[in-house]
């Protein structure tokens, strides 16, 4: 029995020398084949994919976020402006008129619900008149 070289061939009488090795493409001859520098061009279509994706769903969303913030830190600093002026304005008021701090106070909430009254008016104000051409959906 032939202990050769070759595993595959165990137990066949046939020699080695009359089959040539395999020969393994080199770098070269693949990166010929293919034609140019693929690992930069593979590496290049991931990024632009990534780059794709990020800009279709994280960039919008950052700057939703990025509105939310700012509209609820201004929505706070308003609050706060509108709490001061309205402390501000009874003091004002309770020195310049001679009564005590009543007369302030029904003076603020009297504009108050005026002011209110009427943004409660608009609310309900309708739709101005649709373009010529456009029904309305029924």
């Amino acid at each position: 029995m032939d202990t050769g070289t070759d595993a595959s061939n165990t137990g066949s009488t046939e020699s080695t020398a009359s089959t040539p090795p395999r020969s393994i493409p080199s770098v070269g001859a693949a990166s010929s084949l293919i034609g140019g520098d693929w690992p930069a061009q593979a590496a290049d279509a991931i990024v632009n994919a990534v780059e794709t994706v990020r800009d279709r769903t994280t960039t919008p969303i950052m700057k939703i976020a990025r509105g939310l913030v700012f509209g609820v830190f201004a929505g706070t600093i308003v609050v706060a402006i509108v709490v001061l002026a309205t402390i501000g304005a009874v003091r004002l008021l309770d020195e310049v008129l001679p009564s005590g701090v009543w007369l302030p106070y029904l003076i603020l909430g009297v504009l108050f619900a005026v002011v209110g009254a009427l943004l409660f008016r608009r609310r309900n104000a309708p739709d101005p008149a649709p373009a010529v051409g456009k029904t309305s959906k029924r």
